[in-house]
């Protein structure tokens, strides 16, 4: 189920109330053009990104505890307070209200291996990210010959 721009404002805004007790006037939106994190605060703006794939991947709770990490920018910024994730009130705000400091890897994301090599002369495995051309690179412990792992699990 897909979030309309004014439910997503609500319910940033019962958790700001909740959690905060304090409302939440300014602008909440999902970005889809973040890749690693689960959202910002732009304080310049005074506005929350929200990433849409956190939202459909993850769990409900999971995803309003990054609405709260964001809530703990914002309501510190308003007041004139270190706002910055290496600020002290920032770590004491995120511990009273329950926030999560980072928020956990997607699960589209899980598995960053997806190539698995194993050397034919020694057997020494290899895993990595990207394609590696096994005519050109050999085993880096006996100089043997790699040859391309399907997976087995």
């Amino acid at each position: 189920m897909e979030l309309s721009k004014q439910q997503l404002h609500e319910w940033t805004n019962q958790l700001s109330e909740e959690f905060f007790h304090k409302k939440f006037t300014d602008e909440v939106y999902f970005n889809s053009r973040l890749r690693t994190t689960g959202g910002r605060y732009i304080p310049s703006k005074r506005v929350i990104e929200l990433n849409p794939k956190y939202y459909k991947e993850s769990a409900e709770d999971e995803f309003a505890g990054i609405i709260k990490h964001e809530l703990c920018h914002y309501h510190l910024h308003i007041e004139g307070k270190g706002f910055s994730h290496r600020d002290r009130e920032f770590k004491e705000l995120l511990k009273q209200t329950g926030s999560p400091r980072y928020c956990k890897p997607l699960p589209s994301q899980d598995n960053p291996m997806k190539h698995h090599y194993i050397c034919a002369k020694c057997g020494q495995e290899y895993h990595r990210k990207r394609r590696v051309n096994t005519t050109r690179y050999a085993c880096g412990k006996c100089r043997g010959k790699l040859k391309k792992k399907e997976k087995t699990y």
